[in-house]
């Protein structure tokens, strides 16, 4: 192969004549490598050469759109007005300290927002996408960015596919809509193509970014990076949009109508100061400016984009990964959480501990002995050939592939029956890949003894299909209704103590059938092993804490009914004897009927469900207003996990498609960690509102100033100047409602129910404390202290306080108690607003120490603004009276 630079590499085309369709040996040639893969160094080394296997942002940032983005808000705005209309009246000082805090607001925000939005983007350490790869001439996981050109790659099931491949061996079902545009899956499979087609055509070819769907196979990378089909056309570079969050969009509504509120008090009052004051046009322009300025809360953006932010961070450490901004806030008005049984609400850890077979139950204490009659090794065997799972081989190697198939590996093993790796590709004909429906799988194989459909699943399901059952000395005998009976009723018996049951059946084929109906008939019942997989301590707790939170909980699984309602009744999700649906009745249902079936019934659990049951379940219990969380782990659980409002994937055994639909992703696929999430998004909820009313109640002690200014017709002086105002909002005001967006959580914050949906952030009850309680007490106090230092200076109504006049130096010292007064209420109303529900000695006074430092950070500047001699000549009034 044509050596190339490591950025030509890079960037450029594949090299000349090197064709992916061409015959697999000339290939492997081009390539330099073989079936067998690389070996480490290898790799390593065109790692180095060719550049990670990873798409690089084309066209670069656009971090100037963001910033604008800051200058043209609707807040923003307003002071644009302010400043225009300062410098109209000729004080440019003024003018130029509004355009500053617009611009210091606007960078404050933006960095924010960009230090949020690279959090996010972060936390993709946590999933990092892997992929089984053929090195040193064993399977293992690497990360996918350090695939090369040459290397050998495993293909399963659920899996994305992580670069331009070339099959060898097996068939898949492929998701190109990524490149095609085109949602109806296609066929793949190894073997020659004709080099004429296009490559996306081509049928032994997949390509990064698209989707496994079903089937397995190995192919050979041929392409990776920025030489993929999808890097060439630079796709998933232009896919990443900002989106709103509901709270973001609720809050900018809010900041519409502070816009609209502020510009009109200032339109209304302006007259008020000429004619009914008889102030000069420029002192009135300085009233109206004050006025909007005043209404103006500049911090209330950014603080929201940070308190998101923490909880994200928080919520990482946790193990739960949150794709979104927007979903932490959402997460916080959980009012159900549909749930799977295996692994989320038990370990995941399963074992054989019964198996029968030929009429002979085998409990675990004896299910390591070697002397077992024939159809227990049949089905031992059975579960071996009929699986995709790997046991690690050598010291330290851990086993891959589903829980339930590494324990019949185990089982097999246990009884002397071959599980390397090996055997199964070689005996391997043909492959139907398990269908959640039907809750079956079949392969083909071959042995010595001729060609065998090997056929495991849901009891009910293998038995329904079968015709004849294996005896003790490997005769078949047929399957009559009496013998079914009994088969049903030791299954019933096993699933009520909470095992998970697999039985397993066969039958001699000449040739692969055709179809799946063709091939999962007429089989003979070997048996059924039944598996323990034990609840996580933790979920009791955490089913109920949920509860205690008005949360209800829904098992969804495809596990027999009396299994699910067993370890739902074990953890406390239901009361004995819940209601069990099967999926059949759930498929026969109309929609309202199942709407009122989760209306009416508190303890559901619903078994045997297929992934259209998930999705029904989410849509009816969306229809009647409840926020829904669902979990998911397989490739057909994509669309529930889409149309829930938290979609819920597994880390660990979730495949590459639930991860992307979903906007959570738990790194232990643990419900309690679900739970965690749940309370962590209450809390960013519950301390936006804090510093939200912190906020609005400013705007009470700022505002009523000048009202009191122009409603005494000038014979009271402002209060307040516009650069004391502007000290106030973006110097003292900000760490602390910085620091409230860190507040601890207030206890009993889990004894509450859920949020309705479509309920405001911004409502009535914190409009009235803010505006009403908290910042009328602020006005009070304020111009209490205004009056009183103008009174002993011996002031009365009408008298002038302009500069040269007697009381001068006395009005001076009154704007700033009313400055220093807002300050102390600043204080106070930053430690009323810690709590909601409690009282402040229940959280602690010194809880939430960033608050204290802001508060330090607030007292150090107030006198900075008062004492420094510069501050203080820029933050004198104007010419406030007459």
């Amino acid at each position: 192969m044509a050596r190339q630079s490591p950025q030509d590499a890079r960037d450029g085309p594949l090299p000349a004549g090197h064709d992916p369709r061409q015959p697999i040996g000339q290939l492997l040639e081009d390539l330099g490598t073989s079936l067998d893969g690389l070996s480490s160094a290898q790799a390593g080394q065109r790692l180095a050469d060719w550049g990670p296997n990873e798409l690089r942002r084309l066209g670069g940032t656009r971090w100037w759109r963001d910033l604008v983005r800051q200058l043209v808000h609707p807040l923003a705005l307003v002071l644009w007005v302010a400043a225009g209309l300062a410098w109209v009246a000729g004080t440019p000082v003024l003018a130029a300290a509004i355009v500053a805090v617009i611009l210091i607001n606007a960078v404050f925000a933006f960095a924010q927002e960009r230090h949020a939005e690279h959090a996010v983007e972060a936390l993709s350490r946590y999933l990092p996408q892997r992929v089984s790869v053929l090195r040193d001439q064993r399977r293992q996981r690497v990360d996918a960015r350090r695939l090369v050109p040459g290397d050998v790659i495993f293909i399963a099931e659920g899996e994305r596919i992580s670069a331009d491949a070339r099959l060898v061996d097996g068939s898949v079902e492929a998701d190109l809509s990524a490149l095609t545009g085109e949602s109806q899956p296609v066929y793949r499979a190894a073997g020659d193509a004709g080099t004429q087609e296009p490559l996306v055509q081509a049928s032994n070819l997949v390509f990064s970014g698209t989707v496994c769907l079903g089937g397995q196979a190995r192919a050979l990378v041929y392409a990776t990076g920025m030489r993929t089909e999808l890097g060439r056309i630079a796709a998933l570079s232009q896919r990443v949009g900002r989106e709103e969050s509901p709270l973001e969009r609720q809050v900018k509504r809010v900041a519409w109508l502070i816009a609209v509120v502020a510009c009109i008090a200032g339109a209304v009052f302006f007259p008020i100061g000429v004619w009914a004051a008889g102030m000069p046009i420029s002192d009135a322009f300085a009233f109206a400016i004050g006025l909007l300025v005043a209404n103006v809360p500049e911090g209330l953006l950014p603080t929201i984009t940070l308190a998101l932010a923490v909880g994200v961070r928080r919520l990482a450490r946790r193990g739960a990964v949150v794709k979104r901004l927007s979903a932490v806030e959402t997460l916080g008005s959980t009012a159900v959480i549909c749930t799977d049984k295996t692994g989320t609400i038990t370990e995941n850890r399963m074992r054989v501990v019964a198996a029968w077979s030929a009429g002979v139950l085998i409990e675990e204490a004896d299910l390591t002995r070697r002397d077992q009659p024939a159809g227990v090794r049949d089905l031992a065997r059975t579960g071996v050939l009929c699986s995709n799972a790997q046991l690690g081989s050598g010291p330290g190697a851990e086993a891959t592939g589903d829980p339930t198939e590494i324990a019949l590996l185990r089982f097999a093993e246990g009884l002397g029956v071959d599980t390397s790796p090996e055997q199964r590709p070689r005996c391997r004909r043909g492959e139907f890949h398990f269908d959640p429906k039907l809750r079956l799988m079949s392969t083909v194989d071959v042995d010595e003894h001729g060609m065998w459909l090997h056929t495991k699943g849901a009891p009910e399901a293998v038995i329904a299909r079968s015709t004849t059952i294996i005896e003790a000395d490997g005769r078949e005998q047929p399957l009559d209704d009496t013998t079914r009976q009994h088969l049903t009723e030791a299954v019933t018996a096993q699933a009520a103590k909470g095992m998970r049951l697999i039985a397993a059946a066969r039958r001699p084929v000449s040739e692969v059938p055709a179809s799946r109906d063709e091939a999962e008939r007429g089989l003979c019942f070997l048996g059924w092993v039944a598996m323990l997989d034990p609840a996580r301590p933790e979920v009791a707790d955490a089913v109920a804490c949920c509860h205690t939170a008005g949360i209800r909980i829904i098992m969804i699984t495809g596990d027999h009914g009396l299994t699910a309602a067993a370890i739902a009744t074990q953890v406390g999700i239901t009361q004995p004897d819940p209601t069990v649906v099967n999926g059949d009745r759930v498929d026969a249902m109309p929609d309202d009927e199942l709407t009122d079936l989760l209306g009416r019934t508190p303890d559901l659990v619903f078994a045997r469900s297929s992934p259209e049951a998930k999705l029904r379940i989410a849509k009816a219990l969306q229809s009647t207003g409840y926020v829904v969380a669902m979990t998911g782990d397989g490739v057909n659980d994509a669309p529930a996990l889409r149309r829930a409002d938290i979609g819920v994937a597994m880390g660990r055994t979730g495949t590459d498609v639930t991860r992307e639909a979903a906007t959570l992703v738990l790194t232990d696929d643990n419900f309690a960690t679900i739970v965690a999430a749940v309370r962590s998004g209450r809390q960013v909820y519950d301390n936006v509102r804090k510093f939200i009313l912190y906020i609005f109640a400013h705007a009470t002690p700022e505002v009523v100033p000048f009202l009191v200014f122009a409603l005494s017709g000038g014979a009271v002086p402002l209060p307040l100047t516009v650069m004391q105002i502007l000290a106030i909002d973006l110097g003292t005001e900000t760490l602390p409602a910085l620091a409230l967006g860190r507040e601890p959580a207030e206890p009993g914050l889990m004894n509450r129910p859920p949020r309705r949906r479509g309920s405001t952030i911004v409502d009535r009850h914190m409009l009235i404390r803010a505006w009403g309680y908290l910042g009328a007490i602020s006005a009070v106090l304020v111009m209490a202290g205004f009056f009183l230092t103008l009174y002993r200076a011996g002031w009365r109504p009408g008298d002038p306080t302009g500069p040269g006049t007697p009381l001068h130096h006395a009005y001076q010292q009154a704007t700033t108690m009313t400055f220093l007064g807002i300050v102390a209420c600043q204080i106070g109303t930053a430690l009323a607003a810690r709590t909601e529900r409690t009282s402040l000695r229940a959280v602690g006074l010194a809880t939430n120490r960033l608050l204290l430092w802001g508060i330090a950070f607030e007292l150090a500047f107030a006198a900075a603004i008062v004492t420094v001699p510069r501050y203080r000549r820029s933050s004198a009034p104007p010419h406030p009276t007459p």
